[in-house]
């Protein structure tokens, strides 16, 4: 029997990436030519991002040494490895993405130097943004990817980019997928990434405004239940807003907007009549609506005010200030003459 009485010297954040990296790069097709070597070049991965993780967040009994924090996370952007985090993603196996997820996000939070290296390196190398959205077509990663483009979208020069990328319009095509979760999951992303940051939303939907809301249109008419109503629910978070309100004054004044909202107020959900209910009241409220307006609602008149009568939230404390809002409203659409 043969006894240790040494332990192994614990890695320096320099061979921790170095050691990230050159496992990452064994995943290479042109290197592993048989399964077996492919699971071992795994292994070692695995092996590797358990030891990224605990030295960024600790073991559990110890906290992380900060000094070596800011090395790992200064080591990981001069040596290119948050490129091969990326790229190599479709190939890794679920615990090694787990801690990829962990580790992903003091990556970017962390500073070196007063800087966000992380986030820097994404600036420079935009392009793998756009690798993760498209991964939202992969299942197996989707979710994975998904986090990390949250974590991303926490930042707003990564969000202004992601909005104003190819890759952006890809999202109308997530929030629909067949896979729930993967659908849900890029709704969540879709609504940081339009309402984490006010400003960067309110220029992008300025410089953006026919393609965008062309597409937006397409998700408040889907014949998906669970689209119609997110999206109805989003749309109030963001047009609704202070910063958009010039985009809100130029959205009220289209007759195509006030149609969709005149039939989403039929729908055969209580909770959808209920969010549209909440955009209609500001195309008819507005004093400055254009005659094609006014004449969809004296058209419509009777049916809309049947339709609002018979709106009500059910039972709770708002119930006072929306029958108030709401007779405000029909009395508006009674006087609405052309």
């Amino acid at each position: 029997m043969s006894f240790s009485f040494f332990k192994a010297r614990p890695k320096t954040p320099q061979e921790v990436a170095r050691s990230i990296k050159d496992s990452l790069n064994a995943l290479d097709t042109k290197t592993v030519v048989e399964v077996k070597a492919l699971e071992k070049a795994l292994e070692e991965v695995e092996k590797n991002f358990a030891t990224m993780r605990c030295m960024l967040s600790g073991d559990g009994e110890s906290e992380p040494n900060m000094d070596q924090v800011t090395q790992l996370v200064d080591e990981v952007c001069k040596e290119d490895v948050i490129d091969l985090l990326i790229h190599k993603l479709p190939t890794l196996g679920w615990e090694a993405r787990k801690d990829l997820v962990h580790c992903w996000s003091i990556l970017l939070k962390h500073k070196v130097d007063s800087k966000y290296c992380c986030v820097e390196y994404l600036e420079q190398h935009a392009e793998l943004l756009d690798f993760l959205v498209v991964c939202y077509d992969n299942k197996e990663i989707a979710l994975t990817c998904g986090l990390m483009l949250r974590e991303c979208a926490k930042f707003p020069t990564l969000t202004r980019y992601i909005l104003e990328s190819a890759s952006f319009v890809l999202f109308f095509k997530f929030v629909e997928l067949p896979t729930f979760d993967v659908a849900s999951d890029a709704f969540s992303t879709l609504k940081d990434l339009l309402t984490r940051h006010q400003k960067v939303v309110s220029e992008f939907l300025t410089a953006h405004y026919d393609e965008f809301f062309d597409l937006y249109e397409k998700l408040l008419t889907s014949p998906n239940y669970v689209t119609r109503r997110q999206s109805l629910k989003l749309l109030s978070d963001f047009l609704l807003e202070a910063p958009n309100s010039h985009v809100m004054k130029r959205y009220i004044l289209e007759v195509r907007y006030l149609k969709v909202m005149m039939t989403l107020l039929r729908d055969s959900s209580k909770n959808i009549q209920l969010s549209a209910f909440h955009i209609f009241k500001v195309f008819v409220a507005n004093p400055n609506k254009p005659r094609e307006v006014k004449i969809i609602l004296s058209k419509n008149r009777e049916k809309l005010l049947e339709l609002l009568r018979d709106l009500s939230p059910g039972k709770g404390s708002e119930d006072e200030q929306f029958e108030e809002e709401k007779e405000l409203i029909m009395k508006e659409i009674e006087r609405v003459s052309c």
